[in-house]
């Protein structure tokens, strides 16, 4: 579960996030949705620990400052960072230690296969194309085995058989009892995963909608409704 509890960020005078409440269940795939400037940012760096805040955030009823609740959070950025030095499997080593995941060898092998990294594991970071960081990046996040985890625009730069992997890695991860929220502007490549959606504006929390309760109603024609922006 993730919890977001009057969560305000200001940039000087700029109010970025104001006040912003809402929760993510366990076994539920929650999209952060908004138009440019509105906030989705802020609290996705909020929740990933990146920036400082007022307010509250709870991971499986921890704070999310906490080193127990760190240890069970997964995070793929927007723009993925390597380490220069480190081949790809060596990147999944170095989260495996630093966190103590429990993930195997062979389960390492099997994610690398997964999304077509075996043939890559001795390439050093600073060799990958995007596409390939994204996919160590996720491939990372997911050594964690995490009981909530952040996408921020996973789908970017992957090729269609790696988006094909992800959109299945998200519903197993549902299907597992997992936490997924994941903020993107590509609302076709999330149509048939999410169950509830957070639409921002301005700053503000001004919509949360269940698939129940959207029914048959098309996902770009409700944002478009409330938002009257570009997504």
């Amino acid at each position: 579960m993730l919890e977001i509890q009057g969560l305000s960020k200001s940039y000087g005078k700029h109010l970025a996030v104001d006040n912003v409440t809402f929760m993510v269940p366990s076994g539920r795939v929650g999209i952060l949705l908004g138009p440019n400037g509105a906030g989705k940012s802020t609290i996705i760096k909020s929740i990933a620990g990146l920036l400082r805040y007022k307010g509250g955030i709870g991971i499986q009823g921890m704070s999310s400052k906490t080193l127990e609740a760190k240890k069970v959070f997964g995070y793929v950025p927007e723009i993925p960072a390597m380490f220069d030095a480190l081949t790809v499997r060596e990147h999944i080593e170095y989260i495996r230690r630093a966190y103590g995941s429990s993930i195997t060898d062979e389960e390492t092998e099997a994610l690398l296969e997964r999304f077509e990294l075996l043939d890559k594991q001795d390439k050093l970071g600073n060799e990958l194309s995007k596409g390939m960081m994204q996919k160590v990046s996720i491939c990372c996040a997911l050594a964690l085995k995490p009981q909530v985890i952040l996408f921020d625009e996973p789908m970017v730069g992957l090729d269609p058989k790696a988006i094909k992997e992800l959109k299945e890695v998200v519903i197993e991860l549902r299907n597992a009892g997992t936490t997924v929220l994941i903020s993107t502007h590509m609302l076709d490549m999330v149509k048939e995963l999410w169950d509830v959606m957070y639409v921002m504006e301005k700053g503000k929390l001004i919509k949360v909608y269940t698939k129940e309760e959207l029914g048959e109603k098309d996902l770009d024609d409700v944002f478009f409704e409330l938002t009257g922006g570009d997504e």
